[in-house]
């Protein structure tokens, strides 16, 4: 799932908020109310949609952050899950 989760078994409702995670992050400019749309008809949530695009908010504003002041990851930790 660390690589790729869309090739992971995962079931079809944890895959729809993982591809909406990937949308808010790659091409957050596209987001609608359909993206929500969907994500309720999969059973999530007002509270666990909010919760989800805050989250995901942060790990890329973080990362934007780390990478505009140069931050790198330390060996050790950034080989693991390359194996």
């Amino acid at each position: 799932m660390k690589r790729d989760y869309r090739t992971a078994p995962i079931d079809k409702r944890v895959r729809s908020l993982l591809d909406f995670a990937w949308k808010l992050t790659r091409e957050q400019h596209e987001c609608r109310e359909d993206d929500v749309r969907k994500l309720r008809s999969e059973g999530w949530s007002d509270e666990a949609i909010v919760e989800a695009v805050g989250i995901v908010g942060f790990f890329n504003y973080i990362t934007r952050v780390a990478d505009g002041l140069g931050v790198e990851l330390n060996r050790e930790y950034a080989a693991q899950g390359r194996a």
